[in-house]
């Protein structure tokens, strides 16, 4: 016999949603329309909803009550009364059953029927019908949680931007057939924080693991009845609950944990984060939430016709951020990830969505201004995906100081100039040394640039070179999803191959985007897999892979072991040389004579180019000298930062290249440090004045001057 709850208190409106003091739980609902809002309670197995206690108090628009009987472990959901006017942007309808958007706990997958809609599915009038079933049967419930967890020392790592090597990975895709990591936590939160994961990361040399989405998410019906999953996460229910799929205790203190032990490895998590948008998709969607609790007040409706939404996402709606309470839940959100749950930064989906006021993206909006004054969201790392799909939301070098940016431009300039596209070379210098075009002016620095070749969204990078076109049918959509434009190169043969001359190239192109990416300024972010040829069969959108298309094989064979073994020291020679990721933006001084400046560009035959010469289309060839000895930096005692001087050379022309060296200071010498074209590392050629270095077509050598 369950015991129901007699003593309804009428508790305070913050902190919102279902707080556990000690002694009771606080309740609190935020909905400017409702007109009655109803607290449904759950028996311990959640099969049965035992209780509807009404929420009689409201405080400026904030629903509230306390249970001094109740305990963490209740289950609860809301059901809100109002009126069901779709024309006029309201969509209450008190018979579906709702998430509370604050529930730190979600619990129990979503069963998908036609009771989640709140209009009769099928309907002549569509949306602007009423459906009066209940939903509760398939619904997930909210746990009441106690957050107690015992971080002892745990402390942020607050790796510096200058150092910082991201690592993007999908909790579940990077562990699930590990052989390394027990069975029972493959897939998991504790399957990262497992010793061979943190071996791997540690060995790879990665400073900052940004996770995938992890807020809880559900899988939309149209995959569900094709058999396949939201596998990336894209597609957010809960701001505040980890995703309970990933864990194997389904306990909240799996993820901390999992932070815990990445931060005593010194590794930082940033999270994947979805504020544009929610799971509850376009005026045809379902009513899980936010659109039962208040539609009008959660998202951007048509100013003209509030039946429909404004979607600047892609995905069927907008979050109304210029609402406070709506804007109040993104930054509650925020805070709880930081200070509960210790992560380090966030990488914000969409985020030019975040930023418009009223169409617009707004460089001045108040997402920007309240982050930028919060005492803790603005001290960790923050990264934008600088664009959405609306007009005008394309904002790469438009976010302000604070911000640094996912550089598509880079990703874009890097595979072209391998491929082998010509009248690259004035841009790839621009991308190369840290986009100073896009980031400069706004006072930031080159770490602002989140240098990437390869994401979670396109062509891993073993396929990046295997395959010139998109190969999805297994996403079932006829190949009419995903990118087209992907400026891959197969190489000369599309996938696998028994010819043994293309494999050697794609190896060869893989050595040159991995060193470019770790030798150029700014941020680089690698993707996991990529470092020992990951593939996902020319699928580029595995967004509804779950399955071996998108886990991670780690039975990997000796040439994947000598590429990872390539990557490991890319990293590592980033790491020693302070060169390669400076604090400041480059200054190319022109000097002539042995000062050579901060940095120089040099044709093949050893001259310094020429502002025509910048312009010339064919030109596929250039040499990039870096001083060491002009870092401007210091180092956290106020020491002046020095390093070697390096010369790299890159030559994407399919033919050998002479290249003219320039003289070493006086009694030096060029010692070659790595060649793209050479397989394994062997004694390191020494070069003096007046010599040429032999480099191949499509290569890359870094030169040290010794």
């Amino acid at each position: 016999m369950v015991k129901l709850i007699s003593a309804v208190w009428p508790g305070k409106p913050f902190p919102r949603g279902a707080t556990w003091d000690g002694e009771g739980v606080n309740f609190s609902l935020f909905s400017a329309h409702a007109t009655r809002v109803e607290l449904c309670l759950f028996d311990p197995s959640g099969r049965r909803e035992i209780q509807r206690i009404e929420v009689r108090e409201q405080t400026d628009q904030i629903w509230h009550c306390y249970l001094p009987e109740a305990r963490p472990g209740l289950l609860y959901g809301y059901r809100v009364h109002g009126p069901y006017a779709p024309e006029e942007g309201h969509r209450f309808n008190p018979n579906k059953l709702l998430i509370e958007p604050y529930a730190k706990h979600i619990e129990g997958p979503l069963r998908w029927s036609d009771a989640h809609f709140g209009y009769r599915v099928g309907h002549a009038r569509a949306d602007l019908s009423f459906d009066k079933r209940n939903s509760a049967a398939g619904m997930p419930r909210c746990r009441v949680v106690d957050p107690a967890f015992t971080w002892g020392d745990d402390r942020p790592p607050r790796v510096p931007w200058s150092d910082t090597v991201i690592y993007e990975l999908h909790v579940r895709g990077f562990t699930r057939l590990h052989p390394q990591v027990p069975p029972a936590l493959r897939g998991t939160y504790a399957g990262l924080a497992t010793a061979p994961v943190i071996d791997h990361l540690q060995r790879l040399g990665v400073t900052t693991v940004e996770l995938m989405p992890v807020h809880s998410f559900i899988d939309d019906r149209h995959l569900i009845t094709r058999g396949l999953r939201n596998y990336w996460g894209y597609n957010t229910l809960g701001f505040f609950a980890p995703d309970m799929r990933y864990s194997s205790t389904g306990r909240i203190s799996e993820f901390k944990t999992m932070v815990k032990t990445l931060h005593s490895a010194g590794i930082e998590v940033i999270l994947d984060v979805v504020y544009n948008h929610t799971a509850e998709g376009n005026h045809q969607g379902p009513t899980l939430c936010f659109r039962g609790i208040d539609n009008a007040s959660y998202y951007r409706l048509q100013p003209d016709d509030p039946r429909y939404y404004m979607d600047f996402t892609g995905c069927g709606n907008t979050l109304n951020l210029r609402n406070p309470r709506v804007l109040q839940l993104i930054m509650d959100s925020l805070r709880y990830w930081v200070t509960e749950m210790h992560v380090d930064g966030f990488r914000f989906d969409l985020a030019s969505a975040l930023a418009r006021e009223l169409y617009e993206v707004d460089r001045l909006s108040s997402f920007f201004d309240t982050i930028g004054q919060d005492p803790v969201l603005s001290q960790v790392k923050l990264i934008a995906e600088p664009w959405d799909v609306g007009d005008g939301g394309y904002q790469v070098g438009n976010f302000p100081p604070g911000w640094n940016e996912w550089n598509d431009k880079y990703r874009d300039t890097l595979r072209a100039y391998w491929k082998g596209d010509g009248g690259l070379i004035g841009d790839f210098a621009r991308r190369f040394t840290g986009s100073a075009d896009l980031y400069e002016s706004s006072g930031r620095r080159p770490h602002a640039s989140i240098n990437f070749i390869t994401a979670h969204d396109g062509f891993t990078l073993q396929d990046l070179v295997s395959y010139n076109d998109k190969h999805n049918e297994a996403n079932l959509e006829d190949g009419r999803d995903g990118h087209n434009h992907n400026l891959s190169w197969n190489c000369g043969a599309e996938g696998p191959t028994d010819d043994a001359a293309v494999p050697a190239l794609r190896r060869r192109q893989k050595r040159n985007l991995i060193a470019t990416l770790l030798l150029s300024q700014g941020t680089p972010m690698l993707l996991a897999g990529d470092e020992f040829g990951h593939t996902q069969q020319g699928n580029n959108n595995g967004y509804c892979q779950d399955n071996e298309i998108s886990w991670l094989n780690w039975d990997i064979d000796a040439e994947q072991q000598e590429f990872l073994q390539f990557v490991q020291r890319m990293v590592t020679l980033r790491r020693d040389h302070p060169v390669f990721s400076r604090r400041r933006f480059l200054e190319d001084r022109g000097l002539a004579g042995e000062d050579l400046g901060e940095v120089k560009w040099l044709t093949p035959h050893g001259s310094e180019m020429t502002a025509e010469e910048w312009e010339q289309h064919f030109a596929r060839s250039l040499g990039v000298y870096l001083d060491g000895a002009m870092l401007g930096s210091v180092d956290a005692r106020g020491r002046p930062l020095t390093d070697e001087n390096y010369l790299i050379l890159l030559n994407a022309h399919h033919e050998q290249i002479a290249f003219q060296l320039p003289a070493p200071r006086k009694g030096r010498f060029w010692r070659v440090e790595l060649d793209t074209a050479a397989v394994q590392p062997g004694p390191a050629p020494e070069y003096s004045t007046g010599q040429r270095y032999p480099l191949q077509g499509r290569s890359l050598a870094l030169l040290v001057e010794n």
